[in-house]
Parts: C-alpha cells; sequence; structure tokens
C-alpha cells in the first residue's frame, strides 16, 4: 500500500517532499500506519492545553524583570503565533502559606479588608488575556486565611472568599471561565454543591466547577449524588498519567465517562523544562486515547523563582534572574506550541484511525486528530518519542475536510539545539485527499490545514549576578504591593506605612495568624538576592508590634520541603533582648551557634539588626553594636531574608546588603568523580607530602581552609602547592603564585601561577594529585559542602525513597516516584556516609557483601557499611563491600527495594543528584 500511494504522487511533490516521504528503495524497513481523518467521525470537545501559575510562588520573579526581558516571555507564553500560545490558565487563589516554592498572598488576610491588587497574579491573568484575549482561565486555592471558618477550609467563608476573589478577578477585567475546589485535598460534596448555589446567586452562573482532585473519585461520587453531579461541570484529575512517569499510559475511569462531562488532567508536568517535553505531549495525546480527556494543565508555566528552590527548572521555561533579564526556554514550551498553535479549544477530536497509536503499538508513538468549528480545517498532532526508528503515516482526508495543502512543523525533542524545535517543514499537497509522511523517531509533528503559526525571535541577555552593595527602603511602593526582588516563603509580606514615629513605607508582616496550610507550617519569612553572595553584611530596621522574635536570614541556600527546611544562618531577637545566632539545615533541623541577652528593644521602637559573614566567621549585630559571633563553615555562601517566629505582624525597613571583608572558608575537597577526599596521607604535616584522594573521614588533614589571599591551608600553616604538576604537596606557605587556587563555581580548582586545573589521577584510595590543563574532565570537579539531593536512577526515573517518610531506623529504602519530599533528600557528608532525615545513615543491613543484600537507615556510627562513594559516573560504591547501590533485580516499579550488588556499571546502578 505504501508504494502504490507514492507511485501515486508526482515528480513535482516528491521534490517537495524529499524528507518526509517514504522512499521506494527503503519502505520496506518503515513501519506504515494507515490514518483516516474523516470529519464526520467526531469525538469529545477539546478545552486546551494550558498551564498553571501557583503552588505556589512559581511566577513570583516574572514581575520583576525588565520591561523588555518581562514582554519577550509574555509573548512566549501567551502570545498566538509565537511560542507556547497557551489556552487554558489556572491561577492560585493565595493563602499567604507555601504551596510549593513560595507563599501566594491572599487578597483578605483579615476579614473584611479585601486587597484586589495583592499578589501577582492578576496582573498575570491581565498579560495573557492582552496577549491572547480568547484565554481560558482557571481559578484554585491551595491555602486559605487563618480566619477562614475557624481554620476549616469546607467552608461558607471560604466559599464567599473565592466569589470575593472573583470579584478582584472582575475589577481586573478577567473572566474567569472555571474554578476548582481545594487542590489535592479531596472533595466536599455538601460544599460544592453550596458554592454552585452561592456562583449563581451572585452573578457567576456562567464559571462552572471543576471537581478537582488527585484521582478520579470525584466521579464515583458525581454518579451517586446527582445534586452533586449537577453541579460539577467538569471532572479533573491530577497526574492521571503518574506523578513524575514516563506517561505512556493515561487512564481515566470508567464512571468518569459515564458522568459525560469533560475530563481534566487538570494539573500534570512537574518536569524539568527540557527533560520534560517528551512526557508532556505523550499526557496530551495519550490523555485523550486512553482516558477521553480534553483538557490539560502542565505545572507550572514558568520557573520564574530563586534556584536554591524545589522545582527550580520546572515549567514552559526559567527565569530565576530578574535583574540580569536572563532567561531559558524549555523544551516544554515548544512541545506545547505543537498542539497550542494548531487547534483551538471547541474544536472536535476526530475518532477511528483518525486517533489513535502508531502500528497500533505504544512504542511507536501516538496521534490525535482534531476538527476545527469551520467544518473543513484540521489537525493532527504525532508524538514519536518512545520509537526507535522512522515509520509512515498514509493519510486518507474525507468527511468535508481541506483536501488542500498541509503544513507541517516539527520538534526534535531529543536534541539540545533550540534550532531543532518548532521548525516548519516544506508543506504537502494532497492527491485525492491522500498523502504519505515519514515521522522521524524522537520528533513531536503538527499536520495542519491551518495557517498563522510562527516561533518568536526574541533572545535573553547573559546571565549576571546581584551586584552589590544593594539597598531598599520601600518607600517606592505603592501600599498592599510586594517588595522588589523579595519572595515570601510563609505568611504575606506587603509594603504598608511605617509607624511609631517613622515615615513613608515599610514592609510589614500581614498574615496575623496562621494559615489553612497546604505543605507544613513554618515561620513566616522572605528570601532575597543571589545565591552567589558569599562575604557580605546584610542589615534591616525592625520595629516589632507583638512579644515575639524577628529573624533576619543570611546564606540562604537549598530549601526542601516543607520551607521549614531552608538552609540559613539566622540571627534570632524578641523583645526582651534574648538574642541568638542559629543555624537552619536543610532537614529542618535549628542549632544555636552562639545567644545572650542585651537590653530589652520592647515594642513599638525601631532597632537596627545585622549579620555579617567572612569566611567562616559569624557577627550579630544590634544598633551598631556587637551581640556576639560565632564560626561555621556549613554554608560559605547564599541569600538575605528576614522574618518572625510565628505570625507577628511586625514592620521592616531600609534593607541593606554590603561587601563584607573576605575571610577563610573552611571545607572537604570532594572528588566528584571518585566521591572521596583530598587527603593529606597519615596526617603528615612534612614540607613536600603528596596529597592523595583518600575516603572521607572528616579528620583535619581533609580540610581545606580557601583564604583571602587564595590559598588553600591545612593544619592552619601549611599550604597546597601545585609547582609539581605531577604531584600536589603541602608546603610552608609563603605566597607564592603556585601557592594560590581559584575555586571555580564549576567546581574546577585553577592554580594560580600555572592556570592548570588540580586534578586527581585516578579514583581509588591512595590515587595521586596533580594539576593539568583544564578540560572540564570529571578527575578535575571538586565539591566543597555537603549538599542534599535526591539520588534518582537513570534506569526507573525514580528516586532512593524512604517509605511513607518513616525515620525509624531499619526501615528498607525502595524506589519511588521523585517528589522531593524529606525522605528522598540525601546528603553526601564530609565522612562519606549519605544521611537522610538529618541523622539516618544508609546502611548496609548487617554489613552484608552478598548480591542482593538489602539496605536500611540507620542512627549514623561511622562504619564502613555505612559509607558511600557518589561518583560522577552514577555509581554510589559502599566503602566496605565496594559494591554498588542498585534497584533489587534491576526493577524499575514504584516499592522495587534497594540492594548493594556487584559493580557492573548497568543502568539500575545509575544514579543521578536530581
Amino acid at each position: 500500500m505504501v508504494l502504490a500511494r507514492i507511485a501515486r504522487l508526482s515528480a513535482v511533490l516528491l521534490l517537495a517532499l524529499a524528507a518526509l516521504v517514504v522512499p521506494a528503495a527503503t519502505a520496506t524497513a518503515v513501519t506504515a500506519t494507515d490514518v483516516s481523518v474523516n470529519g464526520t467521525a467526531t469525538g469529545r470537545t477539546f478545552d486546551g492545553v494550558g498551564a498553571i501559575s501557583g503552588g505556589g510562588g512559581n511566577s513570583r520573579l516574572l514581575r520583576d524583570y525588565p520591561p523588555e526581558q518581562q514582554a519577550q516571555l509574555l509573548d512566549y507564553l501567551f502570545k498566538p503565533g509565537y511560542g507556547a500560545a497557551v489556552q487554558l490558565l489556572k491561577l492560585e487563589i493565595g493563602g499567604d502559606a507555601n504551596s510549593t516554592d513560595g507563599a501566594e498572598p491572599s487578597h483578605e488576610h483579615v476579614r473584611g479588608q479585601v486587597n484586589c491588587d495583592a499578589g501577582y497574579e492578576f496582573w498575570l491573568g491581565e498579560q495573557a488575556v492582552a496577549r491572547n484575549p480568547g484565554i481560558k482561565l482557571v481559578a484554585l486555592p491551595w491555602a486559605a486565611p487563618g480566619w477562614i471558618g475557624g481554620g476549616n477550609f469546607w467552608s461558607q467563608d471560604m466559599i464567599d472568599y473565592d466569589i470575593s476573589w472573583l470579584g478582584c478577578a472582575k475589577q481586573h477585567g478577567l473572566t474567569v471561565s472555571y474554578l476548582g475546589g481545594w487542590n489535592e485535598k479531596g472533595h466536599n460534596t455538601a460544599w460544592y454543591k453550596d458554592l454552585r448555589t452561592s456562583l449563581d446567586a451572585n452573578g457567576y452562573g456562567s464559571v462552572q466547577i471543576v471537581g478537582d482532585d488527585t484521582d478520579w473519585g470525584t466521579a464515583d461520587d458525581m454518579l451517586s449524588d446527582p445534586a452533586f453531579g449537577k453541579a460539577v461541570g467538569m471532572v479533573g484529575a491530577h497526574y492521571p498519567c503518574g506523578y513524575l512517569s514516563d506517561a505512556t499510559s493515561c487512564a481515566s475511569s470508567a464512571n468518569a465517562v459515564a458522568t459525560g462531562k469533560p475530563l481534566w488532567a487538570s494539573e500534570f508536568g512537574s518536569q524539568d523544562q527540557d527533560s520534560g517535553a517528551q512526557l508532556l505531549i505523550r499526557s496530551v495525546t495519550r490523555g485523550y486515547l486512553d482516558g477521553q480527556m480534553t483538557g490539560f494543565m502542565n505545572w507550572p508555566i514558568i520557573a520564574a523563582l530563586y534556584p536554591n528552590l524545589p522545582f527550580n527548572t520546572v515549567g514552559l521555561a526559567t527565569a530565576n534572574s530578574p535583574w540580569s533579564g536572563a532567561y531559558q526556554l524549555g523544551k516544554n514550551l515548544w512541545a506545547t506550541a505543537q498542539v497550542t498553535q494548531f487547534t483551538q479549544p471547541g474544536w472536535k477530536f476526530l475518532t477511528g484511525s483518525a486517533s489513535g497509536y502508531l502500528g497500533g503499538d505504544r512504542a511507536n508513538g501516538s496521534y490525535i486528530s482534531l476538527k476545527s468549528g469551520n467544518g473543513t480545517d484540521y489537525s493532527t498532532i504525532y508524538e514519536t518519542t518512545s520509537a526507535t526508528s522512522a515509520q509512515t503515516v498514509n493519510v486518507q482526508v474525507s468527511g468535508g475536510l481541506g483536501t488542500g495543502a498541509v503544513h507541517v512543523w516539527s520538534s526534535d525533542l531529543g536534541s539540545a539545539n533550540q534550532a531543532d524545535y518548532f521548525v516548519k517543514q516544506a508543506d504537502v499537497t494532497p492527491q485525492n485527499g491522500s498523502y504519505s509522511l515519514t515521522l522521524q523517531p524522537g520528533r513531536v509533528y503538527s499536520v495542519t490545514t491551518t495557517t498563522g503559526q510562527g516561533k518568536g525571535t526574541a533572545t535573553a541577555p547573559a546571565e549576571h549576578g546581584l551586584a552589590l552593595p544593594y539597598s531598599d527602603n520601600f518607600d517606592g511602593n505603592t501600599t498592599g504591593t510586594e517588595a522588589k526582588y523579595f519572595s515570601d516563603m510563609q505568611g504575606a509580606f506587603e509594603s504598608r506605612p511605617c509607624a511609631d514615629g517613622r515615615a513613608g513605607q515599610c514592609l510589614q508582616q500581614v498574615a496575623p495568624v496562621k494559615p489553612i496550610e497546604w505543605q507544613g507550617d513554618s515561620d513566616a519569612y522572605g528570601l532575597i538576592g543571589d545565591l552567589a553572595w558569599r562575604d557580605y553584611s546584610v542589615a534591616v530596621d525592625v520595629d516589632l508590634q507583638q512579644s515575639g522574635t524577628v529573624t533576619l536570614l543570611g546564606r540562604a541556600n537549598t530549601q526542601n520541603r516543607p520551607q521549614n527546611r531552608q538552609a540559613a544562618y539566622q540571627l534570632r531577637l524578641d523583645e526582651r533582648g534574648a538574642w541568638s545566632i542559629a543555624k537552619n539545615d536543610s532537614n529542618g533541623e535549628l542549632t544555636t551557634l552562639a545567644s545572650g541577652t542585651t537590653g530589652a528593644p520592647g515594642l513599638n521602637s525601631w532597632h537596627r539588626v545585622g549579620l555579617s559573614f567572612s569566611g567562616d566567621d559569624i557577627t550579630a549585630t544590634l544598633d551598631g553594636a556587637t551581640l556576639g559571633t560565632a564560626a561555621d563553615s556549613s554554608f560559605p555562601a547564599g541569600q538575605a531574608g528576614f522574618g518572625v517566629a510565628g505570625y507577628q505582624t511586625d514592620l521592616f525597613d531600609n534593607l541593606s546588603v554590603a561587601a563584607a571583608p573576605p575571610g577563610n572558608h573552611s571545607g572537604v575537597l570532594k572528588g566528584l568523580e571518585s566521591g572521596i577526599c583530598a587527603d593529606v596521607p597519615k596526617v603528615s604535616d612534612q614540607n613536600g607530602t603528596a596529597i592523595a584522594l583518600w575516603d572521607c573521614n572528616g579528620g583535619v588533614n581533609q580540610q581545606w581552609t580557601a583564604t583571602p589571599a587564595g590559598q588553600l591551608m591545612v593544619y592552619g600553616t601549611k599550604c597546597l602547592d601545585g609547582t609539581d604538576p605531577a604531584a600536589a604537596r603541602i608546603q610552608d606557605c609563603t605566597g607564592a603564585a603556585a601557592q594560590k587556587w581559584d575555586l571555580k563555581a564549576d567546581g574546577t580548582v585553577v592554580n594560580g601561577g600555572s592556570g592548570q586545573c588540580l586534578a586527581a589521577s585516578g579514583t581509588a584510595p591512595a590515587d595521586g594529585l596533580g594539576t593539568a590543563s583544564c578540560t572540564g574532565a570529571p578527575n578535575q570537579g571538586w565539591a566543597r559542602s555537603p549538599a542534599p539531593s535526591m539520588l534518582q536512577g537513570r534506569a526507573s526515573g525514580r528516586c532512593a525513597d524512604v517509605p511513607a517518610g518513616d525515620s525509624t531506623p531499619g526501615v528498607r529504602p525502595t524506589l519511588w516516584e521523585c517528589h522531593h519530599g524529606s525522605n528522598q533528600e540525601w546528603t553526601s557528608t564530609a565522612t562519606n556516609q549519605l544521611t537522610v532525615f538529618g541523622n539516618r545513615c544508609l546502611d548496609v543491613v548487617g554489613g552484608g557483601t552478598a548480591d542482593g543484600t538489602p539496605l536500611q537507615i540507620s542512627e549514623c556510627t561511622g562504619v564502613a557499611a555505612q559509607q558511600w562513594r557518589v561518583r560522577s559516573d552514577g555509581a554510589v560504591v559502599n566503602v566496605a563491600s565496594g559494591q554498588c547501590l542498585d534497584a533489587e533485580g534491576g526493577g524499575t516499579a514504584d516499592s522495587t527495594p534497594l540492594v548493594v550488588s556487584g559493580c557492573t556499571g548497568s543502568a539500575s546502578q545509575q544514579w543521578t543528584r536530581a
């Protein structure tokens, strides 16, 4: 059949389709699928592909981008014929509590005090509608202010709150088409029915309710409760293809289909802007094929958030540097465009062989066809993301659809080159309504009779850091708005008139009680600035309005979920004068480094608090006088921030961040290739001793202090010397160029005399270190500080997980879908351990060495069975046995136990630090 169809093509058409048509000589090597696109065979109505702003704080920094780059990003997200052109935009109804990556501010912190200009969601909605008036807006709360229902979300207060938010949206010229219940917190049938009644009574009869839940259970209740079924306009489920799954199967349920209501993947995604693209397009095509889904919303729309937060590259684009204007467009954006630029909500899916699996096999890929409301235009979206070879589709068009030229656009999702995304191919002219195309693997194709598609050409400037000094007196802010670059993590910080004798504007924490939270509680605080800030002083004026504690943060870096796991140093001060310098780690453990009592600041008066960092030295001040000092090397760099311990409505003013004198930074040098440390053998302090790799033990002979002079010092008197390229040695510190080293952000350590990089000669203990030309090779990469991250299996895509977050010693870790929870955050320590929950070590049961020996978490004792070399080649090697971390039987499914087995380099033994 393939050859017969090709024979009918004219010579001109063959020339035009050289890259698309199956050549006769190779046709037998290509799988063929017959596709009948019949305009009379219509199915469900398409509701659109869109994305979510919220859940939470993921759009925050977009508001602070320079106007030119902000407009470019907004065009790429919303403008038809330019980029993603999203058709649905879900906005969070803020509730003053962290809902993943920040706290979205409420429009009504206190009952009856409504501020319709709060936050940035209304602004984003305005920008979206201005670019695409046909976009449909969706609203959904994740959290709520604490006054709602006396702490009960499912209350009339919450219904009234939602309606008040809709009123604010109307003030901004926004028409909200869809409203959900409570994100991922189940559904309350009585509440939904009351919501429908209240919407109708308040003039929002056209707003359809989305029965939004984590699964299709809403549909079960809709069938058993007709009044509930009538109230709900569409049934939504989150991650119907599986959370962080490969999205090969995307079923709904028989009851969901039986409701007769539109079915939505009302949240899916949560994937990196590039690696998630194949999964994104499969979720759309297979969501319809497997589950009759017609609406799709990717979480989130953009990663416009600080890069130390969870999910910091997840979305359609990444924009985390507002001061530079730099941004990156993801493959997710172009995968979305391959649907949205070729369809419109209201189109009809076409059934029969117009939509299906290529060759009847999921492994080959999938496709969907949709028909325009004008009855003649149509588009077919093909994805070959799981295919391994080229294949042909033989298309027959009928049923009143246009048989003129079709336009072909494609994106190579396996490419890292932006030029390979959303590329227009040669047009195809059917003969007697028939044509054939060759589809290459790893791609998405859009074949359409429509026009108007396009690919934006704007480019971002280069990224640079936020220069010091930096300051903000907040006087330029309108009351009720957020401060530039300041991102709420919990609570709500808004510009308000200053008090207690001070004129101008201040920043105030305005959530007076604990909110109804979506994820765990924490102090109310916010972050600002650059993760590269290293040696600096941060200070802010504070006015305590109630009894309690204010907090000033410095060197804030990794944040794990929930937000109380924010790694940072803190100055904590209460109205009585009790103060402390504390360290909060990414497991949420607060350690006091220094403390004392000073004169009581009292309430309703202004005082200036400060923290200064010079190397490992930390100094806390109050009104210019030193409160105390501490020394700690845990956090060498990070952002600033401030807040309160609890939810006091304290005021802040005159934030300043300025460079401080550099100081000594201590830490290990852990080889990224070997997973072990630079060591002075036998704790020798003799000049000329050659250093070597050794298992990390935290000893003084592995502690390398980077000095302001650029030296790497050990024992306080000896410097690492790079004179001999064959062997780096310790020598008395002289200030020579060969004893100076530049610790680069990419992990290389560059010698000041030769310009060469510190390099390991191997990966085993006792292998020597020298210098070599800087090539970026794995043996030239070094880490200074322990950093928590997930261990994601390359074979499974799943993460090493402690089931149910149970920290009891003896619990056996398994594979599980990655979710950034604390039970998946593993820290490779300076003593070679892999810790979770801050104080539990990954341990080989019984110290066993046999293949298949299971693992457990245990109290950390320092034994070799609890020590692991985390290597850049993906292997995680146990020090005691030399065996590798593995999934039992090479399994890839959730709940697969983790074991050790002989290191073979198999895919199940390959792990990435996600």
